[in-house]
């Protein structure tokens, strides 16, 4: 999807945001870096053939920074968190009409750790994806740069089949389940190999 400048969003952060310490010179109508650094925060994916309004969403008067909305179903927010924490609490009472169990109570994650690549374990991966599908359980596979071990979940509501389903898990991938991701990255022995 292209990348353009939002121009609403421009006109916000020039009305509300102040330069930095730093930048006493900047101006808002002379080329320089700084003016491309912060024109660079207001480019986002748009979509010409869709309403300007659907794909950027902003959610407080005085912040300049849109949510960004790609598809209906992809948000992009800040990575400051203050900020982010501020757009989506107040984007909340769009959002919790759309989960389906707004508190998660009803989500259940089983984690397993791997030593094996991700590829290793795509195929079986795969097949077991297409056997829960009718159970709503989705699977996920995790590589983690840089570390021995992988990390493959399973999401779903149905805690009894799920259960039923970790020792065979563990035997396919050779590993075993855990608490957390990273809990036996110290542990480098070949006991679940």
């Amino acid at each position: 999807m292209p990348i353009k400048l939002h121009d609403e969003a421009f006109t916000r952060m020039k009305k509300l945001s102040r330069p930095h310490p730093s930048q006493p010179n900047f101006d808002w109508e002379t080329p320089s870096a700084a003016l491309s650094a912060k024109k660079r925060m207001v480019e986002l994916p748009l979509d010409e053939s869709k309403e300007l309004s659907e794909q950027a969403v902003f959610v407080a008067e005085d912040l300049w920074v849109p949510l960004a909305i790609v598809n209906g179903n992809v948000h992009i927010s800040p990575g400051v968190p203050r900020i982010f924490e501020k757009i989506l609490e107040c984007y909340k009472p769009q959002l919790l009409p759309r989960l389906t169990d707004p508190e998660g109570k009803g989500v259940y994650r089983i984690l397993f750790s791997t030593p094996l690549a991700e590829s290793a374990v795509a195929e079986y991966l795969t097949e077991l994806a297409k056997e829960t599908e009718p159970r709503e359980v989705k699977i996920g596979s995790y590589p983690r740069w840089g570390k021995p071990r992988n990390t493959v979940t399973l999401v779903g509501r149905d805690r009894e089949y799920m259960d039923s389903l970790v020792g065979r898990v563990e035997q396919m991938i050779k590993g075993r389940r855990v608490e957390f991701e990273g809990e036996d990255d110290e542990d480098d022995s070949d006991k679940d190999s």
